[in-house]
C-alpha cells in the first residue's frame, strides 16, 4: 500500500503510538489518534504529524463503549474524507490478583483490549470497502503469542491478547474478498513502563537474547511491514528480540 494521502486511525496516542503516527506521516499519511485521558500527549502526537506536513487530529473516546467506538470511526472518516488504515493499539494493562478479580474488573480489560478492536474494525470496514481495500492491525502480546501465561495477576489481559489473535485470523478470512488485510503485532520488551527500576530494566534486557529493549521504532517498522505487504493477512508477528526463546 502506498501511504501517500491515505488516512490512518490509531487508538493510542502516546509513547509507541506517537512514534507509529510520526512514521506513517513521514510516508505521506494523514493520521488521527484516539485517546482516553492523555489529551496532552495526543496533542503532541498531532503536532508531530502536522510538522511533517500531514493532517492530524486527536479524538477523545471511551473505547469500552460500543457507541463511542462507532462514533469515533465515523467522525474520523467524515472529517478526513476517508479511512484506509486502522491500528487497534489501545490497551489496559493492570495487574490484579485472582482473588480480587471481579466481573467489573474483568470487563474493564476485555472491553478495551479485545472488544474495542472488534467494534472499531466493524465500524471501519464500510469506509475501507469504499476505497477498494484497507489494512487493520491489532495488538496482541508476546506472552499470548507464545501460548504461555508467564505472569500472575494478568488473567483478563492474557485472555484478551490471546483473543486478539483469534479475532485477527477470523477477520482476515471474513474480509479477504474486500482486499482488507488484517494482521497483529505481539510486542515483547519494547518500552519499559515509567515505574520500572533500573534493576528491573536490566533484568528484562538480560532475559532477552538480543540483550536489550527494542524501542518504539521496532513496532513502527512492524506496522509498516504489514502496510507495505499486499499478501500477508491473518498473521500475528512477535517483535520481542527473541524473548520467547528463553
Amino acid at each position: 500500500m502506498d501511504l501517500t494521502n491515505r488516512v490512518a486511525l490509531i487508538t493510542g496516542a502516546k509513547r509507541i503510538g506517537a512514534v507509529v503516527a510520526a512514521e506513517l506521516a513521514a510516508r505521506g499519511a494523514d493520521v488521527a489518534v484516539a485517546y482516553g485521558r492523555s489529551q496532552t500527549e495526543a496533542s503532541q502526537t498531532v503536532d508531530r504529524v502536522k510538522a511533517l506536513g500531514r493532517r492530524g487530529g486527536a479524538y477523545q473516546a471511551d473505547l469500552s463503549s460500543a457507541d463511542a467506538c462507532a462514533a469515533l470511526v465515523a467522525r474520523v472518516a467524515q472529517e478526513f474524507g476517508r479511512l484506509d488504515i486502522l491500528v487497534n493499539m489501545a490497551s489496559v494493562y493492570k495487574q490484579v490478583p485472582f482473588d480480587e478479580l471481579t466481573p467489573d474488573k474483568w470487563d474493564a480489560v476485555i472491553d478495551v483490549d479485545l472488544r474495542a478492536a472488534f467494534l472499531c474494525s466493524r465500524a471501519a470496514v464500510p469506509h475501507m470497502r469504499k476505497q477498494g481495500g484497507g489494512r487493520i492491525i491489532n495488538f496482541s502480546d508476546w506472552v499470548a503469542r507464545s501460548g504461555r501465561p508467564r505472569y500472575k495477576g494478568l488473567l483478563p489481559y492474557y485472555v484478551a491478547k490471546a483473543g486478539i489473535m483469534g479475532l485477527t485470523e477470523a477477520l482476515a478470512l471474513e474480509l479477504a474478498a474486500d482486499n482488507i488485510l488484517v494482521n497483529a503485532i505481539a510486542p515483547g520488551p519494547i518500552l519499559a513502563p515509567p515505574e520500572t527500576t533500573a534493576a528491573e530494566h536490566q533484568a528484562v534486557a538480560d532475559a532477552t537474547p538480543l540483550g536489550r529493549w527494542g524501542g518504539e521504532i521496532e513496532i513502527a517498522r512492524a506496522v509498516l511491514t504489514f502496510l507495505e505487504s499486499d499478501f500477508i493477512t491473518g498473521e500475528t508477528l512477535r517483535v520481542d528480540g527473541g524473548r520467547h526463546l528463553k
